[in-house]
């Protein structure tokens, strides 16, 4: 993937193609304006659920690339471009918060499916100053149209 664009929320963002943090965990972007696929995993229209990360803000006032994504909604489009040019067109089909820890959100992402889905990630919730984070994440499901 080398662009993702959300009409309905004037998004129209780069990738970074990310694989692990020195905690194993999902690297998200470097920056606030692009998004990051986890590289490691599910490629955008293919089988299974492609994982795509953004930041809300920068825990101050600079809002991130996702700063809004909490108003999108069921049917809603998003457009992926890749590598060859083509456009992918997905819809939204489902939007969850899960608690930043929750042990049932990595398998809500990173979840096995017979779809062509992909998961849009991102915070969510009251800061936690002592952690560095925010306390939810926000999922955003969306499914690639035939």
């Amino acid at each position: 993937p080398v662009n993702l664009a959300i009409p309905t929320l004037n998004i129209n963002a780069a990738f970074q193609w990310v694989g692990k943090n020195n905690k194993g965990e999902m690297a998200i972007p470097s920056n606030f304006k692009d998004v990051a696929w986890y590289k490691l995993g599910t490629i955008p229209g293919e089988i299974g659920s492609a994982v795509i990360a953004g930041h809300v803000d920068n825990a101050l006032s600079l809002p991130g690339v996702f700063k809004n994504l909490s108003e999108i909604n069921t049917g809603d489009d998003i457009y992926i471009k890749n590598e060859a040019g083509e456009t992918l067109h997905f819809k939204v089909t489902d939007k969850e918060v899960f608690a930043y820890n929750d042990p049932d959100a990595a398998s809500a992402v990173f979840g096995l499916s017979d779809k062509r889905l992909i998961k849009l990630v991102t915070c969510e919730g009251e800061w936690i100053k002592s952690q560095k984070t925010y306390d939810q994440r926000l999922v955003v499901t969306a499914e690639l149209t035939p």
